[in-house]
């Protein structure tokens, strides 16, 4: 799906009609703290435009995608982990415990994230 979709909860947040605490905001993203936080820094860079997730990405996404990594970037500095490093995180389904399904790139450091496995 493309465009904005009404049920979908980060659609709503980017509307401004559900709160959220804004790290970074672009013309094409908009950067946001998860409310359940996986470490100390865990902030969610979602495009404006409503994609499904990471695997319904195509060809013609590469600006979006591109713009998701260079806000992730931004977060990073802004929230001091730029130089210790940082966990950059796409999830897909059921089983990686999506649970919106709007793309949405996982921001996570402050600590040593660990083995993924």
């Amino acid at each position: 799906m493309r465009g904005v979709a009404s049920d979908c909860l980060f659609c709503r947040i980017i509307a401004g009609e559900v709160p959220s605490e804004e790290v970074v905001s672009t013309d094409t993203t908009y950067a946001f703290r998860d409310i359940n936080p996986q470490a100390p820094t865990h902030v969610l860079v979602v495009p404006r435009r409503h994609i499904d997730n990471a695997a319904a990405i195509t060809a013609a996404d590469g600006g979006v995608l591109a713009e998701l990594v260079t806000t992730a970037q931004r977060v990073a500095a802004a929230e001091g982990i730029a130089e210790s490093g940082y966990r950059l995180a796409f999830n897909i389904g059921d089983d990686a415990l999506n649970s919106v399904p709007h793309l949405h790139l996982h921001v996570m450091g402050g600590r040593p994230m660990g083995s993924m496995t």
